[in-house]
């Protein structure tokens, strides 16, 4: 199954469209009302992710330590989703990438457009995710890019303008795979494998790792449309540093939508596909979404960290029981995301659609 080369109809930049002002929406962006957002299927205000203040896990007293490890366990077995504060990450390069990319939204239009982005990488800059022709888009342009592993990563590819933009990026992708071989140190040992076996698994030190910053545009009919639809990401796992001054990313939790509230300089990390099958679902990824703003635009930049694209993935075979056989078949990430690619968010019928029959 190949990707083709181009989009299957021509590209909108959703900024463009809500600059103009026009208070309506364009019909292929209005969702099926079972998939608008509603207030009337909240959660009380006050529930939130879960919050882990990662200086836990180098604290000198013992118990500090174990109980930052549990607190880490129980958010990828009850929620997939967790905030984590006190990351290593300088509070001036949390805030300075974050606003580096918003000024790059905000250059011309034929600065940005000079990296417009094909399915075929989906790297530059882009409005659209899958390539069903005649699908309902979601409200929001993004640019992606790739660090790991570096025979991908092309600084040509990345914008030269902000001019200090390529070093930002640099420096945060580099903290933000520091901070992914903790989390699958942690995640390893939590699952009672070795302490080393997720990352083995991932490849080593040729891991995988891309960047797709999202930009949400103002939306004068919020509740008829999404900025991401509902999915679970297929790679590893993420890290999104959201925009703090907005919130917008909602939680699948007991059928309900769950609205993080971003704590500050903190970091939100979930589970991918990746990491639900290796753990042959004790760990599972979350449906999740985007909502919009009719007064405030949002920046948020979503941190894949992903096994190696050739490697076979599959249940640990020290998961695997008479009681708990595998779920998955092998299948490479590669593979997998081609799968995903083609179809574009879809909740979790893609992880799921894989499972053995019992």
């Amino acid at each position: 199954m190949g990707c083709p080369r181009d989009w299957p109809e021509p590209v909108v930049r959703v900024q463009s469209l809500s600059e103009t002002g026009e208070p309506i929406i364009p019909e292929r962006y209005i969702k099926p009302p079972s998939d608008r957002p509603s207030l009337n299927n909240s959660p009380p205000s006050d529930i939130n992710i879960p919050l882990v203040d990662m200086s836990g896990l180098t604290d000198s007293d013992h118990t500090v330590r174990e109980a930052t490890m549990n607190q880490i366990s129980i958010a990828c077995r009850e929620w997939g989703f967790f905030q984590v504060v006190n990351h290593g990450l300088k509070p001036e390069l949390v805030d300075g990438v974050r606003e580096i990319w918003r000024e790059f939204f905000h250059e011309p239009m034929d600065v940005k457009q000079k990296y417009a982005n094909l399915p075929i990488t989906y790297e530059g800059y882009g409005s659209r995710l899958g390539l069903q022709k005649g699908a309902i888009l979601d409200w929001s342009d993004y640019y992606f890019l790739h660090y790991l592993p570096s025979s991908l990563k092309d600084h040509r590819k990345w914008p030269d303008k902000p001019s200090s933009l390529r070093e930002v990026v640099e420096e945060y992708s580099k903290e933000i795979v520091r901070l992914g071989n903790v989390l699958l140190e942690v995640f390893s040992i939590n699952l009672g494998l070795r302490h080393d076996y997720l990352q083995k698994t991932f490849g080593g030190e040729d891991v995988g790792a891309c960047l797709r910053v999202n930009f949400y545009p103002k939306c004068p009919q919020p509740d008829l449309t999404l900025g991401l639809s509902s999915h679970s990401d297929p790679g590893g796992m993420t890290f999104l540093l959201p925009d703090e001054n907005v919130s917008g990313l909602q939680v699948r939790r007991n059928e309900q939508w769950v609205t993080v509230k971003p704590v500050r300089h903190g970091i939100i990390v979930n589970i991918g596909d990746q990491i639900q099958v290796i753990s042959n679902a004790i760990y599972k990824s979350v449906e999740h979404r985007v909502i919009v703003n009719p007064n405030r635009e949002r920046v948020s930049l979503a941190y894949f960290y992903n096994p190696k694209s050739d490697l076979l993935i599959h249940p640990a075979p020290e998961l695997i029981t008479p009681e708990a056989p595998s779920l998955y078949p092998s299948m490479t990430f590669d593979e997998y995301r081609l799968f995903i690619r083609t179809r574009g968010p879809q909740g979790k019928s893609q992880v799921e659609s894989l499972k053995s029959p019992r």
